[in-house]
């Protein structure tokens, strides 16, 4: 990537991982929290709490990412940040479990990911479009292991509405980079959009939704049972950012070579393949790890394929969209947060009906199906730059 497209990359990836350390923050301290709120001593209500942040924002990403093709990356993002910043005043305001819960859901209205993925496909060339989207994926992978070490020790500083007041801070900080630092696509001719519809019955498109459904969906399961299976293996839960943390970054340098041989040897479907068989194998690890080493692999293995398809699937989105880029992100950030609630729910059930081995059994089926789906996904033609792929396209 040239200066550019690194700075504007590194910024919409820092804008990103804000949003989801907004989420991820709360995962390790909040039950605990809960407990002292009126309604509390309801898991229901807890879990909903949590969980309406990723339920407002399936409803707003289609129509946030169909209005940035029309009126710019820039509004909307910026829209959707100060969204994120009143939502998290609002929830540092009251310390009540329902306005806890009006504030994430604030929060969640600003669905911007669409918006961030579709601006970092405008302002990078298609040669290096994947490793940019693997730095906007990468940030969900630290900003998920961060927010394991750091959550607690602020909990016990600042309580839960500090967290909340830091959100905010941070929010602001990225609207003044999103105003100033990132410069905005240059108008382009008027070219007809796609309809919805065709959008969302593209078969290219909808191999790739259905992989980004499976992919969340059976690491919001998966991540149900792993810290038990750590604490049985005799791993405290407050020490399992040791492991958590290495194996992410560590998965990072095993997947950026396998990542860079992809795109110059134009064989993208081919490390897509290869990323869901290194989940299938995970799956099964799990299915027979007793120890915190074997665990570790397997949550090694897990990543290196989870990080590769982070930073696959939305690239080969904008390519195969064209001229609706925001749009087809907009479904595809839909269905992957479709996904996180359906594997929060089915996973829950099988561990209360079938006990927690099922839902790795239930992972692999689901994973394989994906396999059995990606298998027919064609290989993008030769990369052929042009003035839509250019970074000179961009003006500050």
């Amino acid at each position: 990537m040239n200066p550019s497209e690194l700075r504007s990359t590194l910024a919409l990836a820092g804008i990103f991982g804000l949003r989801m350390l907004g989420l991820f923050l709360l995962l390790p301290v909040f039950s605990i929290h809960a407990r002292g709120l009126p309604g509390g001593e309801h898991a229901l209500w807890v879990g909903l709490t949590l969980g309406i942040f990723n339920i407002v924002q399936a409803f707003f990403y289609i129509p946030l990412g169909r209005l940035s093709d029309r009126i710019g990356r820039k509004p909307v993002v910026l829209w959707g940040l100060s969204l994120f910043v009143a939502g998290a005043l609002i929830c540092a305001a009251q310390d009540s479990l329902l306005w806890i819960a009006i504030g994430r859901g604030v929060m969640g209205a600003g669905a911007v990911s669409a918006a961030i993925s579709a601006w970092v496909a405008d302002l990078t060339r298609e040669q290096v479009r994947t490793r940019a989207m693997a730095l906007v994926g990468g940030s969900i992978a630290l900003s998920f292991a961060l927010s394991l070490v750091i959550a607690a020790p602020i909990y016990r500083m600042i309580s839960l509405s500090g967290i909340f007041v830091v959100l905010a801070i941070l929010g602001v900080a990225a609207m003044f980079v999103a105003y100033y630092v990132l410069p905005s696509a240059k108008p382009e001719a008027k070219v007809q959009q796609a309809s919805l519809k065709a959008v969302f019955l593209r078969p290219e498109l909808m191999r790739l939704n259905a992989g980004v459904f499976v992919l969340h969906a059976t690491q919001v399961a998966m991540f149900l049972v792993v810290p038990r299976l750590l604490v049985q293996a005799g791993l405290p839960l407050a020490s399992h950012w040791q492991i958590y943390l290495p194996v992410v970054l560590l998965s990072f340098f095993l997947m950026a070579p396998i990542l860079i041989f992809g795109e110059k040897k134009q064989q993208l479907r081919t490390i897509l393949l290869l990323a869901i068989v290194l989940l299938f194998v995970a799956e099964i690890l799990f299915t027979n790890t007793a120890s915190i080493i074997s665990i570790a692999i397997a949550l090694l293995i897990y990543f290196v394929g989870f990080n590769l398809l982070e930073a696959l699937q939305p690239s080969l989105v904008s390519r195969f969209a064209k001229e609706s880029k925001g749009t087809a992100l907009g479904v595809y950030n839909t269905t992957q947060s479709i996904g996180l609630f359906a594997g929060a729910v089915i996973g829950g059930y099988l561990m209360d009906s079938h006990g927690d081995l099922s839902v790795f059994v239930m992972g692999a089926v689901l994973l394989l199906c994906w396999l059995i789906i990606a298998w027919s996904m064609r290989e993008l033609p030769a990369k052929v730059v042009n003035s839509s792929d250019s970074a000179a396209k961009t003006t500050p």
